[in-house]
């Protein structure tokens, strides 16, 4: 196992297209990526400064499939920062990242819990899941995912009992006027592809909700589930401008599906909706869901009253409600539409 580490400025690692590390993506558990490894000191915390601080830093371990750092990791960063923890001095963050394979996720928690961290990080709910299988007793805060009662992450909201609380957001509830954002920025949308790994429990969750919207807003949803990366490489590689009118990527990063919807968007010129601006600053065409980055920054409070003593079985579950809508105008003039004014009005982001 090798640690690497990078400049805290490293806010990306969505998918393959990104950061694909040489592309050795057959090495998923061996790779620790570190954003300038995020840690936090137990010392207790008065008035905002760093009160009574021991010899060596709690170790933070953040699980995710992505290629690296995620939004809600800097975010996370960000918010101790504005606690008053100092990076490096107070706290530092491990990333360990399975690059889209989602079975990698237990072993990977594994390790960390061997390693000896003192608190656990995950952005999803299948990356919570593995954490939580991996220990009932390492504090365990969770930024982003949708429904921790339903994964049996949590007793409630209110009291979450067991070890992990955190920040969710509203993915699943958000999936319908995604669509309906699309339907509205590419006019006439009606055919619109959606591959996902139906073996990953959010991703079949959200094409069952993908499939009601569409039927509701009398569109047709084109369904491609996929089992192995080379599969999704193929399937969304295969797409021709006729057969759909746009592509929906799923929110999971299992197989690296959302990544090879990046490449069909500038290869096969096709419209893509994902969730997240990270996608749209690297040539997606829109986005529209949960400011992610918000998410960490405000898991920072919670993983705040941890380290104060605070017990996660008594912190109540927040939700973040911060919804974020982007556009990229630059494909949008390469795929030759034009954006209603008052859809770009509502953007909250726009890339020229």
């Amino acid at each position: 196992m090798s640690e690497s580490f990078a400049p805290t400025g490293s806010a990306g690692g969505h998918s393959a297209r990104s950061t694909s590390r040489g592309g050795r993506r057959g090495r998923l558990l061996r790779q620790t990526f570190g954003i300038s490894l995020l840690v936090v000191s137990v010392g207790l915390i008065t008035g905002g400064a760093v009160g009574a601080e021991r010899a060596a830093p709690v170790r933070i371990g953040a699980l995710t499939d992505s290629w690296g750092p995620t939004p809600a990791v800097v975010g996370l960063r960000d918010g101790l920062q504005e606690l008053g923890y100092r990076e490096n001095e107070h706290f530092v963050i491990g990333v360990r990242f399975t690059q889209g394979d989602m079975a990698a996720l237990p072993a990977a928690a594994r390790e960390l819990v061997q390693q000896g961290v003192d608190l656990l990080f995950t952005s999803n709910p299948t990356a919570a899941k593995a954490a939580q299988m991996a220990t009932s007793r390492i504090p365990i805060v969770i930024a982003g995912g949708e429904d921790p009662v339903g994964f049996g992450l949590i007793q409630s909201f209110a009291r979450p009992g067991g070890n992990i609380t955190g920040v969710t957001n509203q993915d699943l509830e958000l999936a319908p006027k995604r669509l309906e954002v699309f339907r509205e920025i590419v006019p006439g949308l009606k055919r619109v592809l959606f591959s996902y790994d139906p073996t990953e429990a959010f991703s079949a969750a959200e094409a069952k909700v993908y499939r009601d919207a569409a039927r509701r807003l009398g569109m047709v949803l084109v369904e491609k589930p996929v089992r192995s990366q080379e599969e999704a490489q193929r399937t969304l590689g295969q797409t021709r401008q006729g057969e759909v009118a746009g592509i929906l990527a799923p929110r999971s990063l299992s197989l690296n599906i959302p990544g090879f919807v990046l490449e069909a968007t500038s290869k096969m010129a096709i419209p893509a909706m994902f969730d997240s601006p990270w996608y749209v600053e690297r040539g997606g065409l829109a986005s529209y869901g949960p400011n992610t980055y918000e998410s960490g920054r405000q898991a920072a409070r919670l993983v705040d009253k941890i380290l104060k003593g605070a017990s996660p079985a008594g912190i109540p579950v927040e939700v973040n409600t911060k919804i974020e809508f982007a556009i990229n105008l630059k494909v949008a003039r390469t795929l030759r539409l034009t954006i209603a004014p008052e859809v770009l009005y509502r953007a909250d982001r726009v890339v020229r």
